[in-house]
């Protein structure tokens, strides 16, 4: 199993970014997809997820109407288009996979927001 995130950089306050994670080793478009960032000091939280076809979307609060997820199962590539971006969205985002309930992770990509 392997997830490779990518995308994150510096952004200003109200910038946008777009994460990919590509998939490899298993097989993609039979799991739930994840976006779970850390902030530096802080425990894990989950930001979205996806169920398997790409058609139903979960968000947590602070990111509704600013994130969206999606999936591409040809491409074996899950995305994260991120909005209107805030300092305190400065995290590293990482995806996860759940494979038979068993959780899978990358090693994320750095998401900073900053003026």
């Amino acid at each position: 199993v392997q997830l490779v995130e990518s995308g994150g950089s510096m952004v200003q306050p109200g910038g946008s970014l777009r994460l990919s994670c590509a998939a490899s080793g298993f097989t993609f478009s039979s799991c739930v997809m994840y976006w779970v960032r850390q902030a530096p000091g802080k425990g894990p939280e989950w930001v979205a997820h996806i169920n398997t076809g790409g058609g139903s979307t979960y968000y947590t609060d602070s990111v509704k109407g600013r994130f969206t997820i999606s999936r591409d199962n040809a491409k074996n590539t899950l995305y994260l288009e991120m909005n209107s971006l805030k300092p305190e969205d400065t995290a590293l985002y990482y995806c996860v996979a759940d494979i038979r309930g068993q959780k899978w992770r990358g090693q994320g990509t750095q998401v900073t927001v900053s003026s």
